[in-house]
């Protein structure tokens, strides 16, 4: 099944001449885990904005479930968990309530809410914090949070923009590992927006490249690697005695 049908999608902000994307066009299937990669300023956070219906495009369109996202906002809310990058939402809350809070939003009864909740500070290793405010939380803290009520409610589609920014590296296997689990055992299709292609590379299926707002290379990760093997080639040749040695500066 067709989860999103991005066609000659573009987007020029008000007072601005250069589009943000140029036009972008890509698909992305049901149940698979799909990366955006980017430098910053290369439009990956204005793309899921608009996938998400919180941002008008210029031009183009996007299908969400074979219909477009202008006229079925509520079908967008209901089924997709949104992480974005900052989130002022959830700051007046303890951790508990937002993730409470959530669930009951996306349709769990109160005694579901309250379970979910329990199981997400369980499986984000959050419980020592539930009754924590999120505004006293570290960046890292705050992260997980971000993550836990993008999942609160088991939303099918999950598009989460740079999930592991702030996080250690323990957080960051929490982060894939849950993710990759969430995936396999529920089908979830997960977006994820990265600029860490190496880390991406052990979770997602599928990737989309973009640059200066344009879509430069889609497909799987092994597949552009092959065609950068194609056209860049470097020989290193030397005498096996005497290997060569890096220069001090490059260690």
């Amino acid at each position: 099944m067709l989860i999103y049908d991005v066609q000659d999608l573009v987007k020029v902000y008000p007072g601005q001449s250069k589009p943000v994307n140029d036009p972008i066009t890509l698909q992305i299937h049901q149940g698979e885990i799909f990366g955006i990669l980017g430098d910053n300023g290369a439009g990956k956070s204005t793309l899921v904005k608009q996938m998400v219906n919180l941002l008008p495009s210029s031009a183009g369109t996007i299908a969400f479930l074979g219909r477009s996202i202008n006229t079925i906002p509520h079908i967008v809310q209901l089924n997709v968990g949104y992480m974005p990058q900052e989130s002022g939402a959830v700051k007046n809350l303890t951790i508990a309530e937002s993730l409470y809070f959530t669930a009951h939003l996306r349709g769990m009864s109160r005694r579901e809410a309250h379970q979910e909740c329990d199981r997400l500070l369980d499986q984000w290793k959050m419980t020592e914090w539930r009754n924590q405010s999120a505004a006293r939380l570290s960046g890292g803290q705050l992260r997980l949070l971000r993550l836990a009520v993008a999942m609160a409610g088991s939303p099918p589609i999950l598009i989460l923009d740079e999930p592991t920014n702030d996080l250690d590296p323990q957080r960051r296997k929490l982060v894939w590992d849950n993710l990759r689990q969430l995936n396999r055992e529920q089908g979830t299709t997960i977006i994820l927006i990265t600029h860490d292609a190496i880390e991406a590379e052990k979770a997602i299926q599928r990737v989309g490249i973009l640059r200066a707002g344009k879509l430069v290379a889609i497909g799987r990760p092994s597949e552009l690697k092959r065609q950068v093997d194609r056209l860049l080639r470097l020989e290193l040749f030397f005498e096996p005695e005497t290997p060569p040695r890096l220069p001090l500066e490059l260690r």
